[in-house]
């Protein structure tokens, strides 16, 4: 053999080592490069199931919030958690693609749907838990309602009879107006409550039948109370209507049940779209765990 087929042929095996050399290398490169990717995949997929989570309960404690304030920042929270889940979203599916993971990104697919359910109806359950509707009633009813009821009491009270025979008469009377106030107060809690409409229909038609009682108990008494105590009468008429007036707006809030609403849809069907976008999350997760860098080809 010539020092020219020599050298020719050492010429070869070096070229040929280094092509292998640089194969090698950029397989290592690509390895390095696809586990870098299925790093930061397994981060998103960890960040999501806490962030989904965290959204979650923040939306239960507007639900549950017994201040306006309080279901507002919940709500708020609630809100900003759930952008963070759709960014979280947006950034794992082309990590996914690049991977070529078919399994992880048909599941975050299924995820994006049940999630787009989620945020419509978590909305809806926002919107209603700051309206808090049902809590200011109940906060009417124990705080100005409260205070127009005993008014009607109070104002009641000291009323005396035209005569000794009349006394009776007189008391019979008053704890009749002042009994029928308390039936309509005893009623505003449960109609509150309540979340069907035909039950707090019944309650309203019985607050009525209360509110004529009671005025006409009042009528009643003029003629049978004395001549300095009728200018008290035409007080108790005021404090009757100023008591109902509270009553109708306590009605009012109780019928919009927005509290009542928001718990059914937060126990109900939140829960169940809630459960289904967890588990398609943490199907990517443990998917995700099981992958090494030589699954990436």
């Amino acid at each position: 053999m010539t020092g020219f087929q020599r050298t020719g042929n050492a010429g070869t095996r070096l070229r040929a080592l280094a092509a292998a050399g640089f194969m090698l290398a950029g397989a290592a490169c690509g390895r390095d490069a696809s586990l870098a990717q299925l790093t930061e995949a397994r981060r998103l997929s960890a960040d999501l199931l806490e962030g989904f989570a965290r959204a979650a309960d923040s939306s239960n404690r507007a639900v549950m919030a017994d201040r306006d304030g309080a279901a507002s920042g919940f709500a708020d929270e609630a809100a900003r958690s759930t952008q963070a889940v759709q960014q979280d979203v947006d950034a794992l599916a082309p990590l996914l693609r690049a991977l070529r993971y078919t399994d992880e990104s048909r599941l975050l697919e299924e995820f994006r749907g049940r999630f787009q359910e989620y945020r419509t109806l978590d909305r809806t359950i926002l919107e209603l838990a700051v309206e808090g509707t049902n809590l200011k009633a109940q906060r009417l009813s124990f705080g100005a309602g409260q205070t127009a009821a005993d008014a009607v009491r109070d104002v009641l009270g000291p009323l005396a009879p035209r005569d000794a025979a009349e006394r009776w008469h007189v008391e019979a009377l008053v704890a009749t107006a002042v009994m029928r106030v308390r039936e309509i107060q005893v009623l505003q809690a449960p109609h509150i409550a309540e979340a069907d409409d035909a039950a707090m229909t019944r309650m309203e038609t019985t607050m009525a039948a209360a509110a004529a009682g009671a005025r006409a108990a009042v009528a009643a008494l003029a003629p049978v109370v004395d001549a300095a105590s009728r200018p008290r009468l035409a007080e108790a008429a005021t404090a009757v209507d100023r008591f109902m007036t509270l009553n109708a707006d306590i009605v009012a809030l109780s019928r919009r049940n927005t509290n009542v609403r928001s718990l059914a849809l937060s126990l109900n069907q939140k829960r169940l779209i809630a459960a289904a976008g967890h588990d398609s999350l943490k199907a990517i997760a443990d998917a995700l765990a099981t992958r090494g860098f030589m699954a990436t080809r």
